[in-house]
């Protein structure tokens, strides 16, 4: 499995995860769907993270793991959660989503923090007033 690196590749140490501009969210159009979101609230919190990047991150998952998606946007592996939520000096009331997939693939994670279909990528990103702000909040 190989990925294309690219110069904003550089700040992202999971090596899985390549940064994406595409529009296509996936090749089928359709977006996918947490296996596990009946186990847990999470992906219900009223609020939005920081926005880390206006684009989502292509990443390879495997069917049957868990992961957890940074709904913060301070995490420092993003799009997955570090634990940087825990840290007292934020005061960060948010807490990341935690996901499975239906089958191993190629997925896009939201990167924006503004999806609707936590922690999938809807589209959203591509929002004039997303597009409109300036680096990382």
């Amino acid at each position: 499995m190989s990925f294309i690196r690219s110069a904003s590749f550089c700040r992202h140490p999971l090596s899985m995860i390549r940064s994406f501009s595409s529009t296509s969210i996936r090749p089928s159009g359709e977006i996918p769907k947490n296996v596990i979101e009946n186990l847990a609230t999470a992906q219900h919190q009223p609020g939005n993270g920081l926005i880390y990047d206006k684009k989502p991150f292509r990443i390879e998952l495997a069917e049957g793991k868990r992961y957890s998606w940074c709904l913060c946007g301070r995490s420092k592996t993003q799009p997955l959660c570090d634990g940087t939520h825990k840290l007292e000096q934020y005061k960060i009331t948010l807490r990341p989503v935690r996901f499975q997939v239906e089958k191993t693939g190629t997925y896009w994670l939201c990167n924006c923090k503004h999806t609707k279909n936590r922690p999938f990528c809807d589209g959203t990103h591509k929002n004039e007033d997303i597009q409109k702000t300036t680096g990382k909040n």
